[in-house]
């Protein structure tokens, strides 16, 4: 790729990943463009469709979603790495509403590569749900459709009650979802 159609390509990306981070998957892709300082007409060129564009932005962060529960199975206390592990993922979803989006949405099961991500990261999940499970920290009912259900309703709260209600949202879950 030509010097200045990688330039053009890196803003792109990063005015993308802004924009979609502050208005969500819908965001005005003209905004896009205009952000990285590019026509409209270069931005398709790199990305004919918005699902390209948002496999790209956003394939990255995916893998983050998947890091999380490698980091969660390092910590030893299966408790904490339950709570660190759901308190992450919340806090992804509250700083990134496109984040927050895609994680919530089967949209884009039909990419190949967010589609590998997702199920990695499902996996990652369920090894965690089910450690904590197994220890008897967690109730022993919860599973991975429960912690979709959870991203669901945090994503609901993020976005009518503002970034920071996730905090108090996972305090009170937490209270119902430790063993008793």
């Amino acid at each position: 790729m030509r010097a200045d159609a990688e330039r053009n390509r890196t803003s792109l990306l990063g005015a993308a990943r802004e924009v979609f981070g502050e208005h969500g998957l819908d965001a005005s892709l003209d905004e896009i463009a205009r952000r990285a300082g590019v026509g409209n007409a270069t931005l398709y060129r790199r990305f004919p469709t918005r699902r390209d564009l948002i496999a790209a932005v956003f394939a990255g962060q995916m893998s983050e979603y998947v890091e999380l529960a490698d980091l969660a199975m390092r910590e030893p206390d299966p408790w904490q790495a339950f709570v660190g592990y759901l308190s992450r993922l919340f806090e992804l979803q509250a700083t990134d509403r496109g984040l927050s989006e895609l994680l919530v949405s089967s949209s884009f099961d039909d990419d190949a590569r967010l589609a590998e991500l997702r199920t990695a990261a499902q996996r990652g999940a369920s090894e965690v749900i089910a450690r904590a499970v197994g220890a008897g920290v967690l109730r022993a009912d919860f599973t991975r459709r429960d912690l979709s259900l959870l991203m669901r309703a945090n994503a609901g709260v993020i976005q009518r009650s503002g970034p920071d209600a996730w905090r108090r949202q996972l305090e009170l879950l937490l209270g119902g979802l430790a063993s008793r």
